[in-house]
């Protein structure tokens, strides 16, 4: 094989070396990104599963006020 075949390649093995390093980072990065969001989407459960008991306390407060929303009525 001659050399200038040699030296084609070598840099064809450089070029594809460093976009699959490129690649393997960029993989890292996501994967690291995939980690945040994952947290995230798990506080905005708790989120709302901390302000989903608000309708419900509510109605409770309301059904045990009614003597006295009776009462301002009848005075």
């Amino acid at each position: 094989m001659p050399v200038v075949a040699w030296v084609t390649v070598v840099l064809a093995v450089l070029i594809i070396a460093a976009a699959a390093l490129g690649l393997i980072r960029v993989i890292g990065h996501l994967m690291a990104v995939t980690k945040t969001l994952d947290g995230v989407i798990a506080g905005v459960g708790v989120v709302a599963d901390r302000t989903a008991t608000v309708p419900a306390s509510v109605a409770a407060v309301n059904a045990s006020l009614k003597p006295v929303r009776d009462f301002c009525e009848g005075v």
